[in-house]
């Protein structure tokens, strides 16, 4: 089923002006209009500690009546926060890209609950590498990140900290089914029409890993694509990391996760590593 839509995620981390600005150039350069989702904790706003059991006497009914008060007060400004953080999230998308249709939608639950509720009203999906409690630390990638990638059986975009226009595109081919379906995906899609497409491999060349890099090849080249072939030497995440920073490549597109997660939790995801250690955004397939 197609939706036109694009579902963008903001919870008013440093990283929520990128996920609005690149969500405005995707969904411009696809026709697409926008959902923006804030997804507010259980307990956001919520007193964390049930003091009920520690009042005495005459003094407990006016107490407990002050901390429902100050939860209510606490629930009403997370409410309004979040209000705050959708309105400026949809001025930022519709002045930056001129994106006419833009809708907002405020939860109270589990972003990923909510993500996979939700996930077959849109075509992409895009949200920050990193959430409020990350920061800015290189090495710590936002909590909820790797659970929606996992959990949703659509293209998530993972914007980078700041937003630069993409001209530039890196592929990271393995000849697996989903390096295969994101070039049937940029041979068709009006986002990458007029970008600059390089095709990456890591590891030794084989003449199984030269016929599809050719087919792959073929395949931009019907949707108007000359891509750039390259094979290197390495680990992923080292010639990902590597060419995006020294060849100036704007994006990176990347299947996921061919581990099961409990042998990731063994050997470490690629994957992982690789959205980890590239400076740019990324682009999941599933």
């Amino acid at each position: 089923m197609t939706t036109d839509t694009l579902i963008a995620l903001v919870d008013g981390s440093v990283y929520s002006e990128s996920v609005c600005r690149h969500a405005a150039w995707i969904a411009g350069r696809n026709g697409w209009k926008v959902k923006i989702y804030h997804v507010m904790g259980r307990r956001d706003g919520i007193g964390e500690q049930d003091l009920s059991g520690a009042i005495r006497l005459g003094a407990r009914t006016a107490l407990l009546e002050q901390l429902s008060d100050l939860d209510a007060a606490r629930a009403k400004l997370a409410h309004e926060l979040g209000r705050a953080i959708l309105d400026d999230a949809k001025a930022i998308i519709q002045g930056d890209g001129g994106v006419a249709a833009v809708e907002t939608r405020l939860r109270r639950g589990d972003l990923v609950e909510t993500v996979t509720a939700k996930e077959e009203q849109g075509e992409m999906i895009v949200i920050g590498k990193r959430g409020e409690a990350a920061g800015h630390a290189m090495d710590h990638l936002g909590s909820n990140l790797e659970r929606v990638v996992r959990a949703s059986r659509k293209p998530v975009f993972i914007a980078n900290r700041a937003f630069r226009p993409i001209e530039t595109v890196l592929v990271a081919f393995d000849g697996g089914a989903s390096s295969l379906k994101a070039i049937d995906y940029i041979s068709r899609s009006p986002l990458f029409a007029g970008l600059e497409v390089s095709l990456v491999y890591a590891g030794k060349e084989t003449p199984e890993i030269r016929a599809s890099l050719d087919s792959a090849a073929a395949t931009l080249r019907e949707g108007g694509f000359e891509a750039k072939l390259l094979v290197r030497s390495g680990e992923p995440e080292t010639v990902l990391a590597d060419l995006t920073q020294a060849s100036g490549h704007e994006l990176l597109v990347m299947g996921a996760y061919g581990h099961s997660r409990v042998r990731s939790f063994i050997i470490g995801s690629t994957t992982t590593e690789m959205i980890r250690s590239c400076r740019v955004p990324v682009l999941i397939m599933r």
